[in-house]
């Protein structure tokens, strides 16, 4: 199947964050989009008006897709976004962690065998890496999570190789560096929010009192943590790559970041031009395992997917943030926007 071709592709974790940009980007693209999601930590409103929605978890994909009228061998490609994310959740209850991340993404490739699916999309991250040097990453560079969260999304990275080698899956793991910014209508709103950008915007708004710099004695050239942000636009233009990329039996990592860095103190300051506003900032204690840098080498994205970030300015990804923080109403149950 070409980029040109129609699909018909499901997305779980849809009604999320990253989930809700794809699907955006897939329908926009001609094909046809399933989201199936809980609702956990998604938000029905999040999902694209011409998506079809299953409500369900990944763990009873083919029950609840069935309940849905569309069942799981119907698919072209499953697109993977359904897993809990939050670092500090993850050391507080490890096993909820493997249970959802790991158990789950057994039992919808366990699913997806038996309905013939055969290519998958697994949206990985970053923090498989743990607490590596200050060059640019690559995906050679050696894993050591410092998280359940980044562990269980390890051993999913390893799961899926297994099953590409034993029964001919095509799947594309893409490791996300930090994903920032918004896409129309779709943002990022996070309860509790942990991620510096809407965090930094939330004391913009004045809904924040001010925001935490989390060490200031690292050796990077302002003391701050450097990271890599990249667009969501970005990111989901990734992913329709990879559905072309796949290939019977293997399995393709990729890490998608901007290939720079920005400290904390140069998200603080773009954030006060971008909205004219002050954002007041406050050291703390250096957090354990948050690394001084960790910046993306994206060049296998580039020659494998064909890939490039288009949007790679601070700027312009903050605004693109403060844009969706003004017209979204805080997050009320799972009806408003993630």
């Amino acid at each position: 199947m070409t980029g040109t071709d129609q699909g018909t592709f499901l997305v779980t974790g849809g009604a999320g964050y990253v989930g809700s940009v794809v699907a955006a980007h897939l329908l926009e693209a001609g094909h046809r989009v399933t989201v199936l999601d809980d609702l956990s930590t998604g938000f029905r409103a999040a999902v694209p008006a011409d998506a079809r929605f299953a409500e369900g978890r990944v763990q009873d994909a083919a029950g609840a897709l069935e309940r849905a009228g569309q069942p799981l061998g119907s698919f072209d490609a499953v697109l993977h976004f359904a897993a809990s994310s939050q670092v500090g959740e993850s050391v507080a209850d490890p096993a909820a962690y493997w249970r959802n991340n790991v158990g789950g993404t057994m039992d919808l490739l366990a699913a997806m065998r038996e309905a013939d699916v055969r290519r998958l999309v697994f949206s990985s991250t970053a923090a498989v890496y743990g607490e590596p040097g200050t060059g640019l990453l690559t995906e050679d560079a050696p894993t050591a999570p410092t998280s359940p969260y980044g562990a269980t999304k390890l051993a999913v990275d390893h799961m899926i190789a297994g099953e590409c080698a034993a029964h001919g899956l095509a799947a594309v793991s893409l490791r996300y560096f930090n994903v920032a910014g918004a896409y129309g209508r779709y943002g990022e709103r996070h309860d509790p929010e942990s991620h510096l950008i809407p965090l930094v915007l939330e004391a913009a708004r004045g809904s924040r009192p001010s925001v935490a710099v989390y060490g200031e004695d690292y050796p990077t050239p302002d003391g701050t943590c450097v990271r890599d942000y990249i667009h969501v636009a970005d990111l989901a233009e990734a992913h329709l790559l990879a559905l072309d990329a796949a290939a019977p039996g293997e399995h393709l990592v990729c890490n998608l970041g901007n290939g720079s860095g920005f400290s904390v103190r140069q998200v603080v300051e773009a954030a006060r031009e971008v909205t004219g506003r002050p954002v007041p900032a406050r050291p703390a204690p250096r957090r354990p395992g948050d690394p001084a840098v960790l910046v993306a080498s994206a060049e296998r994205a580039r020659q494998r997917l064909g890939w490039r970030p288009r949007r790679p300015e601070l700027a312009d990804i903050i605004a693109d943030a403060w844009t969706f923080a003004q017209q979204a109403e805080p997050a009320a149950g799972r009806g408003a926007a993630t």
